[in-house]
Parts: structure tokens; C-alpha cells; sequence
């Protein structure tokens, strides 16, 4: 998110976490589109979730007590003691890792002492933001206790296809962006609203 009036459009929908991207390489970068003021009008029970993608510490603190995040998504390639720093500066983190077919799951298991969060995104060229989705059979292989978001190209329809009922284990949350887009940075209300109702008749 970052345009200011679709911030406050989708935040009246009460999702559980907004998303904004501190990643200049992302299409959908938030900074000077967005205030911390701005933010702080967010509803307290929506989590806001800053995107950093091979950030320094400091800056990643920094950017987290300017904008008051709840939690922080690493998208590139943090190390498990980044992540233990970050949780020692009293962080809640979520870690994001590129699936495609040769994906090993034990890629995540040094992380799980410093991670609250894993987020399973599609590998693409991009640190995200390719709008395809992976193999979810591949998720059958995902045997950790920490609670996973499922990422990468979801739309209404593969979300109430039959793989996604069957999906197991299930994620702890669901993380959109291009599929519920007018364009980069816009969120189609209309399109998020029929998710939440969606996501609301699932549970």
C-alpha cells in the first residue's frame, strides 16, 4: 500500500496486516507517498508490516520506529543472524522464502529460532511481485511448527480452487498483491472486499 486514500479505503475493510514496501527496487516502493502520521490514523487492530528486501539493521530499526510497524518481512537474503539480531531489538519477523520445484524446506530451518513468520512467495526474477503461483504440493513437505503466509500470484479464482481447500498444512494468512491491483500500489477495493468475504466464509 501507499497511495493515502486507498490506505484508508482498505483499512474501513479491517484486514488483519497491511503491507508497505521500504524496497526502492519495488514498483510498489512507499516512501514519499506515505507519512508516519498518516499511518498512525491505520485502525490499532490492522498489523502493519514493513517489506525490507538485503536492508541494514539500523535502517531497518529505524524505518520501524519512524513508521511504528508491528512487524517486518524480510523478502532477500537475510541471514539467520540478521534475523536474531532483529529479534533481540525486540522485532516480530517474517521471513520470506523463493519456492519452485526444487525448493528444499530445509532452507528454513535456521531461521526457526528467529522468526515468528515464514511467507512462501514464488522464485522469479523479481524479489517478488511476479504474479504467478508455485506448486502448492509442494507445501505437503512443510513439517515446521512456525506458522507460514502463502504468497505468489493469488486471484479470487485459484483461492477458491480445489487446491487451495486441500492445501495442508494450512497458512496462518494469505498475502495479496497484483491479483487484487488496478495498478502498482492500488489496491482494487471491490476486489479485497469480495477476499475478506471470502476468507470470512472459509473460517
Amino acid at each position: 500500500m501507499r497511495e493515502p486514500a486507498n490506505i484508508l479505503q482498505l483499512a474501513a475493510l479491517q484486514p488483519d496486516y497491511m503491507g508497505f514496501i521500504f524496497y526502492e527496487g519495488s514498483k510498489r516502493y512507499c516512501e514519499g507517498h506515505i507519512r508516519p502520521e498518516m499511518l498512525a490514523e491505520i485502525p490499532a487492530g490492522i498489523q502493519k508490516v514493513g517489506v525490507f528486501v538485503n536492508e541494514s539493521t539500523e535502517v531497518i530499526l529505524e524505518t520501524v520506529q519512524a513508521y511504528k510497524l508491528d512487524l517486518i518481512q524480510l523478502h532477500g537474503r537475510e541471514t539467520p543472524g540478521q534475523c536474531r539480531d532483529l529479534k533481540e531489538a525486540g522485532m516480530t519477523i517474517i521471513k520470506a522464502f523463493s519456492v519452485d520445484d526444487h525448493f528444499a524446506f530445509e532452507n528454513t530451518l535456521l531461521y526457526e529460532r528467529y522468526c515468528d513468520f515464514f511467507l512462501f512467495d514464488t522464485r522469479g526474477n523479481n524479489y517478488g511481485g511476479n504474479g504467478t503461483a508455485f506448486d502448492w504440493e509442494i507445501l505437503k513437505g512443510y513439517l515446521s511448527d512456525v506458522p507460514y503466509f502463502l504468497s505468489g500470484g493469488l486471484s479470487l479464482e485459484n483461492l477458491q480452487s480445489k487446491e487451495f481447500e486441500k492445501l495442508r498444512p494450512k497458512p496462518h494468512a494469505i498475502d495479496v498483491n497484483s491479483g487484487f491491483e488496478l495498478e502498482p500500489g492500488l489496491k482494487d477495493v471491490e476486489k479485497v472486499k469480495e477476499l475478506i468475504k471470502l476468507m470470512k466464509e472459509k473460517n
